[in-house]
């Protein structure tokens, strides 16, 4: 299980897919590329702009998320993804219930990753995808302390405009990562199982208890 809970890198970085509403007007959704390239700019600025952030407040972070993540992602798609099958095995109730801890695990997991941003740049690779296409990924490179990180975002085509739901970290997708992990909960104690168990590793992670 330990694997598990290595995927910092992931959340953190998918904050970047996000921005607040006040800056929304700014923001061309109907452009995937452009939109990813305008919002990670205008997030990462507000990061390095908050010394809250950067010393890892729980509470400031969940309030970048809600207001400023959750409005350019659709994490119910990505929580349906990450489930799989089991998610048509779930009550409404408990499929609220897993976005809702599994948003909260990424939050905690990732709060010490937000901390460390400062001066990175990205490289973003050329936008290649016909104008019918309804799910797209945008490809990056950043350059962390002179390491380059793969860091690509998969979107896909809403009513509402392109929506994030997917990241690629280093080779890795966050959806194909958790997939195992939440089968192997589910087969052991079904949908409430995962539940129990998401809902406890964030007790764990409140407390203090890194994962190991």
């Amino acid at each position: 299980m330990k694997k598990f809970f290595l995927f910092p890198l992931f959340a953190a970085f998918f904050a970047f897919a996000g921005a607040g509403s006040a800056c929304a007007q700014t923001v061309d959704t109907s452009n995937p590329d452009a939109m990813i390239k305008t919002i990670t700019q205008q997030v990462m600025d507000q990061i390095k702009g908050d010394k809250s952030i950067q010393s890892g407040d729980i509470n400031k972070i969940t309030q970048l998320v809600n207001e400023k993540i959750l409005p350019y992602t659709d994490f119910r798609r990505t929580t349906q993804l990450a489930m799989g099958r089991n998610w048509r095995a779930a009550t409404p109730d408990q499929q609220q219930q897993v976005i809702e801890q599994f948003k909260m695990l990424l939050i905690r997991t990732y709060s010490g990753a937000l901390a460390q941003v400062r001066d990175q740049q990205i490289e973003y690779k050329p936008f290649r995808a016909n104008p019918d296409d309804t799910d797209v990924v945008v490809r990056s490179t950043v350059l962390n302390n002179g390491q380059p990180i793969e860091l690509d975002y998969r979107l896909y085509k809403t009513p509402q405009g392109w929506r994030v739901y997917d990241i690629n970290v280093l080779g890795a997708w966050l959806i194909q990562a958790y997939q195992q992990q939440f089968q192997e909960k589910i087969q052991q104690g079904g949908v409430q199982g995962l539940i129990s168990f998401l809902t406890q590793r964030n007790q764990q992670l409140a407390a203090g208890k890194a994962a190991s």
